[in-house]
């Protein structure tokens, strides 16, 4: 029997923006309901090295694929996204953390403009635990971001029922203006939690009093939302 293939695995900082990003844009689509909750606008980026089998825009996996991210296409965003009934902004592609430079300045720019009313939401191929080992770029996006959806597509565990995710080993995290909530795979010890909450505030600049909570949570396919596990909460 053939051997499955897989997406690839880099080492930390072996893919950097610098080197790969050439600042192009696959797609913008605004006022759609699907990459996320609530009406968004949705930016996708070229460029990704992941290449996991059935990938949903492969096409977008060219870093020279669409074209070039301009100053124009970013005011229409921000217009787009003033809209009351505009939620907020989703970054997919492509990979988001290989585009930092258009991803960053962008995240910026929404953030100083509306501030915290408007959400971010960012999917990945990079896990939450990949990126705290990566380049300082990538660690800045993360920290400008409410929700990431991180990990490889993975074709053996596709799973069309689920809300936001194509293969139930992906992962939907958050994180709160006012402290910080991890959503981790599994049960996890004490000790564990805290190395966790440790590196989210070394890794994130996060202040040693802020609040960080970090639960095992369970996926409502009827509701599309994250649930932590009754009784399971630690802090």
């Amino acid at each position: 029997m053939a051997e499955t293939r897989l997406p690839r695995n880099p080492k930390p900082q072996e893919w950097l923006a610098k080197d790969h990003s050439l600042q192009y844009i696959a797609d913008y689509k605004p006022f759609n309901f699907v990459d996320g909750e609530g009406v968004r606008c949705s930016l996708y980026v070229s460029g990704c090295l992941f290449n996991c089998p059935g990938c949903y825009n492969k096409a977008a996996q060219n870093f020279h694929y669409g074209q070039p991210y301009t100053q124009d296409l970013e005011d229409q965003i921000i217009e787009d996204l003033s809209q009351s009934y505009v939620q907020g902004l989703t970054l997919l592609g492509g990979e988001p953390f290989l585009n930092t430079q258009v991803c960053l300045k962008l995240v910026k720019r929404v953030r100083k403009e509306f501030g915290h009313e408007k959400d971010i939401w960012s999917w990945s191929g990079y896990t939450w635990e990949e990126l705290m080992k990566e380049s300082s770029d990538k660690l800045e996006l993360l920290h400008y971001l409410d929700i990431l959806v991180d990990g490889r597509f993975l074709l053996a565990k596709k799973d069309l029922t689920l809300q936001f995710r194509g293969s139930s080993n992906l992962f939907k995290r958050g994180k709160w203006l006012f402290g910080i909530s991890l959503f981790i795979r599994g049960e996890n010890d004490g000790k564990n939690l805290e190395e966790r909450a440790s590196m989210v505030r070394e890794k994130t600049s996060t202040s040693s009093s802020a609040a960080i909570t970090v639960l095992d949570f369970t996926w409502s396919r009827r509701m599309g939302r994250s649930l932590a596990k009754e009784n399971n909460w630690c802090k």
